[in-house]
């Protein structure tokens, strides 16, 4: 039985119809998805919704594109803007209490072009609150065009250390003693990744992240964009090619395979055809685990993104999800930090009182990070302790 749509489509489809074909084809790389669909099909198999008697443990990260100058914003703005989150975050999530008793956590993804030191020292304060929870941490963002590998690997090593120092933010790697972070690459642009190789210019990214304390990539997935991997719904290792950009579009599944030598692991949030909501009642419409104005989080997303299968096969029980946002914008404001969100996590709630099979977790990118690692170490982990395996907060 052919579980997806497209599939059917493409299997009744024939040679009947070239215009049809066309149609498809245009369809297909108007929106991207070209670059995507033939491993979507291909893993079809893979994507289902959890069994009724089947344990899950959901492991959740908002990664959040954070840029509180967005639109060249004054400083002024950006303070007010810092200072809403820095007041209603707690004010509204301060109650909300995940499996293991911890409220909802959220990523700070920091822009080192617009650094400002009062702004960090708020978001630090926000993440360890007076209130005695902590509600997140800070992780590095870049936004760079026609950059060098050189002054690449500067501004990352000087950010890191303005960070940990300045700010106690960021983590150490216990086994190297180094601050380690985690990234995301603004434009979505990883490892020069657009045709036009603007807003990186660096084709051996990946290295200099690795070599800088790099833990994880979080910047994917990014359709419709063309920086857009072939490799969707995973979390593997990849390896540079200095000499090629996008190094990134194929790589090895965490798990299946020992660590391969100079790799960055990527980490993936989600990325699925939303047959239920569908474009014209014909297009479906691309779920890519955005959070924003016009992409609130409800149940159905929710269904959708356990269904994607991010996980480890080791323990394929841990569902990943991963999502993003650019929460530092008025109209994403009124989402992440208003009803939409409140009611999502109530839904959380709901479901794991009502199913005691079901347990969810308010993770960090650090702690995401971390329990995919720990995932490889087999069924006897726990991921109370998973959470700083490798990885610990400097603060």
């Amino acid at each position: 039985m052919l579980s997806d749509p497209l599939v059917a489509g493409a299997a009744g489809f024939g040679v009947g119809s070239v215009l049809g074909a066309v149609g498809l084809t245009w369809a297909l790389r108007r929106r991207g998805m070209h670059r995507w669909i033939v491993p979507y099909l291909l893993s079809t198999h893979r994507r289902r919704a959890p069994k009724p008697d089947q344990p899950v443990d959901v492991l959740l990260a908002i990664c959040d594109h954070f840029e509180p100058k967005r639109g060249n914003s004054t400083i002024e703005i950006a303070r007010k803007r810092v200072k809403q989150w820095v007041e209603e975050y707690p004010r509204l999530f301060g109650g909300f209490r995940d499996s293991d008793g911890l409220p909802p956590q959220h990523t700070f993804f920091y822009p080192v072009e617009e650094y400002e030191p009062e702004l960090l020292d708020m978001i630090a304060g926000l993440c360890w609150h007076k209130d005695g929870n902590r509600y997140g941490e800070v992780e590095i963002h870049l936004h760079h065009d026609n950059d060098t590998a050189e002054n690449l690997r500067r501004t990352l090593l000087e950010f890191k250390q303005t960070l940990a120092d300045r700010h106690r933010c960021l983590s150490r790697d216990k086994e190297t003693g180094e601050i380690a972070y985690g990234f995301i690459h603004g434009n979505w642009a990883l490892d020069n990744s657009r045709a036009d190789g603007r807003m990186c210019g660096v084709n051996n990214e990946l290295d200099v992240l690795r070599e800088t304390g790099c833990y994880a990539d979080f910047t994917l997935p990014s359709a419709p964009s063309e920086t857009q991997t072939s490799r969707i719904n995973s979390i593997y290792w990849a390896v540079d090619d200095p000499n090629r950009p996008k190094s990134h579009n194929t790589g090895f599944d965490l798990g299946i395979k020992k660590r391969p030598d100079r790799s960055l692991l990527m980490i993936q949030g989600p990325l699925l055809l939303d047959w239920n909501n569908r474009k014209f009642g014909i297009f479906p419409k691309i779920e890519n685990s955005c959070i924003q104005k016009s992409q609130p989080p409800d149940k159905k997303r929710f269904d959708l993104w356990l269904r994607a299968c991010v996980n480890i096969p080791t323990q394929p029980n841990w569902y990943f999800v991963k999502l993003h946002t650019h929460g530092v914008f008025e109209p994403n404001q009124d989402v992440l930090l208003g009803e939409s969100m409140v009611r999502f996590h109530k839904l959380l709630q709901e479901r794991a009182n009502r199913d005691p099979l079901f347990r969810f977790h308010y993770v960090t990118a650090r702690e995401m990070a971390n329990l995919a690692l720990t995932a490889v170490q087999g069924s006897d982990c726990s991921i109370s302790d998973g959470r700083s395996f490798r990885y610990v907060p400097l603060g």
